[in-house]
């Protein structure tokens, strides 16, 4: 691995357990074992290793997103996938990290809004009318109203003023509220999809626990 993409993994973690605004550029040098002039050699300053360890990831959100739909059988099928992409995405990640991003990286942050307003929520859009035609979710819901919904409750388990850090996690809130959400706009056909997938998941949960 060349030294720049081992910058980019070390940040990558620090700033996930951390926050951003916490991790220095002489601490991933010293996790490295590397000196700082090293890390300058690949990277402006720090908020150019931002962006890039923030633009990978967004890059990895969109690819995993394309593959779900392509691999869905159904719409909830597809929203089933994307509850184990956001489990490995966001485990153990601080949640301070967007808070961080939007006040001292602006054009990161403006990155992120480009792919959450317009990838994601075409995205969301896009499950809906799936499962609209598919007769899983209701026909009567305003696929543009509410996968704005969708999104923006996405964005409640960063902040930390309604769930704090030390009460809840973010995986655990997120795959909540996408529950939350699919029995929302369910209906009773769909419910009991859920209701089996809920069950393969549990099921598959208990079966890779240690010592099983």
């Amino acid at each position: 691995m060349v030294m720049k993409d081992r910058i980019k993994q070390k940040a990558d973690e620090l700033f996930r357990s951390y926050g951003i605004k916490s991790v220095t550029m002489d601490e991933i040098a010293t996790r490295l074992g590397v000196s700082k002039k090293t890390i300058y050699q690949s990277f402006a300053d720090k908020d150019q290793l931002v962006d890039e360890v923030v633009g990978e990831l967004l890059i990895y959100n969109q690819t995993c997103c394309n593959k779900d739909r392509a691999k869905a059988t159904n719409a909830i099928h597809e929203v089933f996938l994307a509850m184990e992409m956001v489990k490995q995405m966001f485990e153990n990640m601080n949640p301070g990290i967007l808070h961080d991003i939007e006040r001292n990286h602006p054009n990161t942050f403006q990155k992120f809004l480009q792919h959450k307003n317009k990838f994601l929520l075409q995205v969301i859009k896009e499950n809906i009318e799936r499962g609209k035609k598919e007769t899983l979710y209701r026909s009567d819901i305003n696929a543009e109203v509410i996968a704005r919904v969708r999104l923006e409750t996405m964005m409640l388990p960063f902040n930390q003023e309604i769930f704090p850090k030390n009460k809840f996690t973010l995986v655990d809130l997120e795959q909540q509220l996408i529950e939350y959400f699919l029995f929302g706009v369910a209906t009773m056909k769909g419910h009991k999809i859920i209701l089996k997938y809920q069950q393969q998941r549990k099921k598959a949960k208990n079966e890779n626990k240690p010592g099983n």
